[in-house]
């Protein structure tokens, strides 16, 4: 299934032991579950995105035996679901295939709204920035996050993950209207490192760091040397390709 949400109100992807914690695949699975009617699904999810961080292109697997033909389950499952939970498509995949483990590359989108004032009505999937941005200087920044790296100063304290080594094919930042974008595609992403990266451009974007000092700061390996952790609100997974 692809899956698309608001992760406003949510405590993340991942569901968590409790069921008072309201998670994406939480509701997702219990959504499953009635329209199934089978108490036995599990939801099995390519991205665990943290609480408050939106999707339009998440991906997730049931196992189900069922008479409701594949195209039409997301009409199916709609009236189970809350209004911020989509499934926008469904298909059939091979027994063996693993949503998390079968991904080649992601991509996601970090979306700042940079004006004099707040706009009420992208507060939730966008961070406001008053000043003004260098978009060119921080596009210019972005192409050194390009290769395979070591981006461990670009990772959150609490990741338990061996390797910390990860490629990243692309990383554009554009500026259309009030809106100024990062969008950046790898084979993987650690903790908090798409949102890392977004705040260590930001203060290039506002001359707190130059273009020329990113490549030093992914060379230290030292958390400290990167800018701030971005808000959630603002990461949004836009596509996962197998």
């Amino acid at each position: 299934m692809t899956v698309a949400y608001d992760g406003t109100d949510y405590a993340g992807w991942q569901k968590q032991k409790y069921d008072t914690v309201k998670t994406v695949e939480g509701t997702l699975e219990k959504a499953c579950r009635q329209l199934f009617r089978q108490n036995d699904i599990e939801v099995i999810g390519a991205s665990r995105t943290d609480a408050g961080v939106h999707a339009v292109g998440q991906r997730a697997v049931i196992e189900v035996e069922t008479t409701i033909p594949t195209e039409k389950i997301p009409f199916a499952i709609r009236s189970f679901l809350p209004e911020d939970i989509v499934v926008v498509k469904a298909e059939e995949v091979e027994a063996q295939f693993h949503p998390r483990y079968d991904c080649v590359k992601k991509t996601y989108c970090y979306t700042f709204y940079n004006d004099n004032f707040v706009n009420p009505i992208f507060r939730k999937n966008s961070v406001f920035v008053h000043e003004k941005l260098d978009i060119l200087a921080m596009n210019e920044a972005a192409q050194h996050f390009i290769g395979k790296h070591d981006f461990k100063c670009f990772c959150a304290a609490g990741s338990s993950v061996q390797s910390t080594v990860r490629t990243i094919f692309d990383c554009v930042v554009q500026k259309q209207g009030n809106f100024v974008t990062i969008l950046i595609t790898g084979d993987g992403f650690l903790y908090n490192m798409v949102r890392i990266i977004a705040g260590t451009l930001l203060e290039v974007g506002k001359g707190k760091k130059k273009v020329e000092d990113i490549a030093g700061i992914i060379e230290s390996k030292d958390r400290t040397k990167a800018g701030m952790t971005a808000p959630a609100k603002g990461l949004t997974l836009l596509e996962i390709f197998y």
